[in-house]
């Protein structure tokens, strides 16, 4: 069973947004988070950045980092934490097992790709590998 304590998640804010805003875009079943909280998170992230609804078609429910700034960042994982500490959550659970990447980034995403290894660059035991790097 995967675990993220919102609070103390251990990871940089930015893979936090990231990692919350695909599970609660994702199919998950076994999220312990109900349908409506997740929408709930979604929606409220994404009106921090922007000025008009949030879309209702799956496939346009994604939130686009890469203009933000760390005050934006800040905002968005405060947004996270209260709305699930409204709802009751401390931590998600889900069970899904980790997956590889199924795609590489498209050349669009490439440079959010470049500045998150410059920001939070990987353990000098390990080979950096931005070309199969998925953000999806």
């Amino acid at each position: 069973m995967q675990r993220l304590d919102l609070n103390e998640p251990g990871l940089p804010d930015l893979q936090f947004v990231l990692m919350i805003v695909a599970l609660c875009t994702s199919d998950i079943e076994s999220l312990n988070a109900p349908v409506s909280v997740r929408e709930t998170v979604f929606n409220r992230c994404w009106a921090l950045l922007h000025e008009i609804p949030p879309p209702t078609q799956k496939a346009e429910r994604v939130l686009n980092l890469m203009s933000g700034d760390e005050v934006m960042l800040e905002a968005l994982v405060n947004v996270i934490r209260q709305t699930f500490e409204e709802h009751g959550f401390l931590e998600l659970t889900w069970e899904q097992p980790a997956s590889e990447p199924s795609r590489e980034s498209t050349p669009e995403a490439l440079p959010l790709v470049e500045r998150i290894q410059k920001l939070y660059p990987p353990p000098d035991d390990v080979e950096p590998s931005l070309p199969s790097t998925s953000l999806s």
